[in-house]
């Protein structure tokens, strides 16, 4: 369906300003605890709910923390991409890897592999937090 013909609920539209305030992956539980902080009586299931509802979409990109948790971002681009992610303050950056793109489908092709994908993520310490 879509994306204007889409009912827009209180909740939808606080998670995704919730996602729009931040430069890096959050986790459901920290966009929960950010708008409950501002007086938002949205509750978690609520708060994994809607973030389903957008990755489902592709309107999010979706990260898996080290520890098994995971995260979501609003990127600024459609396309497809890669991340930069700082392991201290979880602050991101969009990155294009045409030579990740040309191998995942060349690998593909080589085992009769149809339609793939994938997911990069590189992991790092950014620039601000060294120089703390």
């Amino acid at each position: 369906m879509p994306e204007q013909t889409r009912k827009r609920t209180r909740q939808g539209a606080a998670v995704l300003d919730a996602l729009d305030a931040s430069d890096g992956f959050r986790t459901a539980q920290q966009i929960h605890a950010d708008l409950r902080a501002d007086g938002d009586g949205i509750g978690l299931t609520t708060v994994y709910r809607h973030l389903q509802l957008l990755a489902d979409r592709g309107a999010v990109d979706v990260l898996q923390l080290d520890g098994g948790q995971v995260a979501y971002r609003r990127c600024a681009t459609d396309r497809h991409h890669h991340h930069l992610v700082c392991r201290s303050c979880g602050r991101s950056v969009e990155v294009a890897c045409p030579d990740v793109d040309s191998w995942a489908h060349s690998v593909a092709q080589d085992a009769g592999f149809a339609e793939p994908s994938h997911r990069v993520e590189v992991f790092g310490i950014c620039a601000a937090c060294q120089a703390a």
